[in-house]
């Protein structure tokens, strides 16, 4: 999983340029002005960040960022892209455009989309850390991720059989809530429920059933009408039953027709066939008219049932003004009635029972969000350390580490229990607990989250003496960036393909310098690295290292990105290590430089 090229068109000194990266460390290397932090703004863009006219280049309608990345189908950016109705079978391609007047347009998997899915789909990708952007230090809830990683495995079967208990208990809790907050709503609907249901199985309705009345109470109605009909109709087709009466009927005249062409068509095979159809009249005829005698003799002339019909009808209508157009929506309400019912209809046990497993539910949050404590504070100490020894390499010798896990306290009356209620949607109790706290193993009460019990957050101690305070306040953006890399280092995982440092160096020289290369080429063993750098240091541990250079005819400045290698990599580690890329001096340190970072990456 890589970000494998970005492509910059129109972005400020930047007219055109394209970024090969490789699957290493990436550093970013040019003079100042030169359009290096053009570089992470355009990245900025492409993972969502606000728009700003501003950094469109003079005289060019629109700018545009296109970034490709190398995912697997099933990585959560992927199937975001997908979701969104992208395209994300051979990675992802993302862009981003911004014209003169501030529209922003975004594309995800060749499919346009609002902005917002493109941060989306960047958070899976891409972690920015820049002075303006350390937003996982900036946000507490990031701390609390950011240990948890840490504490692998152990960590994350604790928090899965935490999270398992609190869900079943926050379903049994706004249950047992509706129960006993909704009892006179409630009992008013089970005795309305169960009048209603009372009412329809006692007529017993059938699905279909009124269109089946309503043609019979036709028929009955209609039933002598029907009779006579069908008895002239039997008549004129094959005669009346009475010998008496005569009168030619059709079978009769076709008979005699079929006689009359009988002797001549023998002798032409058409008249013959033009006689045959008269016989298929004649026995059409009699068949036709034995089914009217059948249906004459099946018209039942019954008022009693025709009186049995109406009643019917009378009592199904009343029922389905009520309940339903039709028998179909009739029975549906029938059956949703009779789910809600069963729902409702609690009894005085009932409700003991879904009380006493809503309690049980609460002490298991409690003892499982203790022991999940127990084992973030171990994984704290551990993380506060192995940061402490990571910052003792990038020039914070002195700074220390200290990532408090404290639990939320719980208040026990007034206005604090009423403000604990809001955030956990549970109404405030009349009893001496606070609503939704849990008990601890100790006696005491906690305030739980889906999370756990705890609030963390990551402080720093700059210089000796001095208290820690939460890392966002007492660092400063360059001090920010390093510690975001020592924690990268020591709780990152495999789940972020892509890490971005901007001026991460700021404020460091020296073989502090020379650590923090090597602590940006550990990270990138696991994971891409882009970092922009001023410090021919970093920038020695570089897989790819790329230039941003400036040109100009004396009217237009231009930059563009290119691949540094072999010479021109030591003429530009040199320009950055004594200012100018043809000094002797520097080149020899070049080189010696590229010299160590070969036999570091062979040990």
């Amino acid at each position: 999983m890589t970000l494998r090229r970005i492509r910059i068109q129109g972005l400020g000194v930047i007219d055109e340029a394209e970024l090969d990266l490789s699957p290493g460390l990436n550093v970013i290397t040019g003079e100042t002005g030169a359009g290096k932090t053009m570089v992470v703004s355009g990245l900025g863009l492409l993972l969502g960040a606000r728009a700003d006219a501003g950094l469109v280049r003079s005289g060019t309608p629109q700018a545009v960022v296109e970034g490709e990345v190398d995912v697997p189908a099933d990585h959560p950016a992927a199937r975001r892209v997908t979701e969104a109705g992208g395209d994300a079978s051979d990675g992802v391609l993302l862009v981003r455009t911004v014209a003169t007047e501030g529209r922003s347009r975004a594309y995800v998997g060749g499919r346009s989309a609002p902005v917002a899915v493109l941060a989306e789909v960047g958070q899976h990708l891409v972690a920015v850390h820049g002075q303006a952007d350390q937003w996982r230090l900036r946000d507490a809830e990031q701390h609390r991720i950011l240990l948890d990683t840490a504490g692998g495995p152990e960590l994350a079967a604790a928090l899965e059989a935490y999270e398992e208990v609190f869900d079943a208990w926050q379903a049994a809790r706004h249950r047992l809530v509706e129960v006993v907050r909704g009892a006179a709503e409630r009992s008013l609907r089970v005795d309305v429920l169960r009048a209603a249901l009372t009412e329809i199985d006692g007529l017993d309705p059938q699905e279909g059933e009124e269109d089946d009345l309503r043609a019979e109470s036709e028929r009955l109605s209609h039933a002598e009408e029907l009779q006579t009909a069908s008895w002239a109709a039997h008549d004129a087709l094959v005669g009346p039953d009475d010998p008496g009466v005569d009168v030619a009927s059709v079978a009769q005249l076709v008979s005699t027709a079929s006689s009359a062409l009988a002797p001549a068509a023998a002798h032409d095979p058409e008249l013959d066939a033009l006689r045959r159809r008269l016989d298929e009249i004649g026995y059409l005829a009699s068949d036709l008219a034995s089914d009217l005698s059948g249906y004459a003799a099946g018209v039942d002339v019954d008022a009693e049932r025709l009186d049995a019909v109406h009643r019917r009808r009378a009592d199904l209508t009343a029922l389905l003004r009520r309940f339903g157009p039709t028998t179909r929506e009739l029975l549906r309400f029938a059956r949703e009635a009779r789910d809600e019912l069963s729902r409702l209809d609690l009894s005085a046990d009932d409700v003991d029972e879904l009380a006493r497993r809503t309690e049980s539910l609460r002490v298991q949050v409690g003892r499982l969000g203790a022991q999940l404590s127990s084992v973030r504070e171990e994984t704290a100490r551990r993380v506060g350390r192995e940061v402490g020894e990571e910052l003792s390499h990038l020039a914070m010798g002195t700074a220390e580490v200290v990532v408090h896990v404290g639990r939320r306290p719980a208040a026990a009356t007034g206005p604090d229990a009423r403000a604990q209620s809001r955030e956990t949607d549970e109404p405030t109790s009349s009893g001496d607990e606070p609503p939704g706290t849990v008990p601890l193993p100790d006696g005491r009460q906690a305030v739980p989250r889906r999370h756990g019990l705890d609030d963390v957050e990551i402080r720093l101690s700059a210089n000796p003496g001095a208290p820690p305070r939460s890392v966002a306040r007492a660092a400063s953006g360059g001090e920010l960036s390093r510690v975001m890399l020592a924690l990268e280092v020591v709780c990152g995982d495999d789940s972020l393909p892509t890490y971005v440092f901007d001026e991460v160096d700021a404020g460091v020289g020296g073989s502090a310098a020379l650590d923090l290369g090597a602590r940006l080429a550990r990270l990138a063993r696991t994971a891409q690295v882009v970092v922009v750098t001023h410090l021919g240091q970093v920038a020695a541990y570089a897989d790819r290292h790329l230039v941003v250079r400036k040109s100009s005819d004396g009217q237009v400045t231009r930059s563009d990105v290119v691949v540094v290698d072999g010479a021109d990599r030591e003429s530009e580690l040199a320009r950055m290590l004594g200012g100018v890329a043809d000094s002797r001096a520097a080149t020899e340190h070049a080189r010696e430089l590229l010299a160590r970072r070969g036999l570091e990456a062979r040990a």
